[in-house]
């Protein structure tokens, strides 16, 4: 069965000092001690069995949506709407014609050529459709209806105002540089740069051709099955330096929600703990908890995988 998803509240935040050293069993079955050995365990499984290919360290694989955000939008809540459902309406030229190569650059100063898309394909991507017809947000407040006595018939019914359903106007186009979360850590990448009336930020959509985009290497998950308490990562939603937040998929009857990461050299293998509910009936939701850790050295370009299937793990959308 496929469960529904829905997000949890504020981040919890842990500082990670270490791993636990690896004992001949748990002394206490169902203590936090226990639950971190276990995905000690199964992360040291999960970090051995990582064999990326030569495209996750030498080529283009990206790790995020290819339409991204360069500086802060300002969204009003119609014009997130618009954003995340790829509303636009079209009122600059686009550039004709089939663009020369352009350059990858990474953080470690490595430069890779790439062909790219044009400006026309790239607009295509980007735009959804147009959107459905809904009734705007009201300028004024409505004129409230003559008092009724209290339960009466024609008492008012409560409802919140609706969003109004309005494309992102494109009033010029260009092509840059956008920043992408790669297997080889942050890097400026082509792409087709679209100017927004309605928001302070320049809409991107990576400009680089299908067939210079590499694939994430199929995860190895360790053949045991995972502790009944352990729950997998779904995605990252931010990275700054050492600081890592991600969700984890967690029952909605859950408790003792507690984020887990081992460090190594060349991957960062994270997941959390949870206490499960013992009686009583609960609903299959899947709620995304979101988390804090902070690393021992700022993550780069190492991999993130999740301690139950061993994937790596992508940046979710803003």
């Amino acid at each position: 069965m496929r469960r529904r998803v829905a997000l949890l509240g504020v981040p919890l935040m842990i500082m990670v000092a270490g791993c636990a050293p690896v004992g001949t069993g748990p002394a206490n079955p169902g203590s936090p001690a226990d639950r971190q050995e276990a995905f000690d365990q199964r992360a040291r499984e999960v970090a051995d069995a990582w064999r990326p290919d030569a495209a996750w360290t030498s080529g283009y694989v990206p790790l995020q949506e290819p339409t991204v955000l360069v500086g802060e939008p300002e969204f009003t809540e119609e014009t997130k709407l618009a954003f995340h459902a790829g509303w636009y309406h079209q009122r600059a030229d686009l550039p004709a014609g089939q663009p020369d190569e352009g350059t990858i650059r990474f953080p470690d100063g490595e430069q890779l050529p790439v062909p790219l898309i044009t400006a026309v394909e790239a607009y295509r991507q980007l735009d959804q459709g147009d959107p459905p017809p809904c009734p705007a947000r009201p300028t004024e407040p409505a004129t409230p209806p003559p008092a009724s006595p209290p339960g009466g018939p024609d008492d008012p019914v409560s409802s919140e105002p609706q969003l109004a359903c309005v494309p992102l106007t494109v009033t010029d186009v260009a092509l840059g540089l956008a920043p992408m979360h790669t297997s080889r850590g942050v890097a400026q990448v082509p792409a087709w740069l679209f100017t927004v009336a309605e928001i302070d930020a320049v809409v991107a959509r990576i400009a680089v051709a299908p067939r210079a985009v590499g694939a994430a290497p199929e995860p190895v998950a360790p053949a045991a099955p995972a502790p009944q308490d352990l729950v997998s990562a779904q995605d990252i939603q931010a990275v700054d330096g050492a600081t890592l937040t991600y969700r984890l998929g967690v029952g909605s009857c859950d408790t003792g929600i507690t984020p887990l990461v081992q460090e190594q050299d060349h991957v960062v293998v994270v997941g959390g703990s949870v206490v499960r509910p013992t009686a009583g009936a609960c609903d299959d939701m899947l709620n995304l908890a979101p988390v804090v850790v902070t690393l021992r050295a700022p993550l780069g370009a190492r991999a993130v995988l999740d301690v139950l299937n061993g994937a790596p793990l992508r940046l979710a959308a803003g």
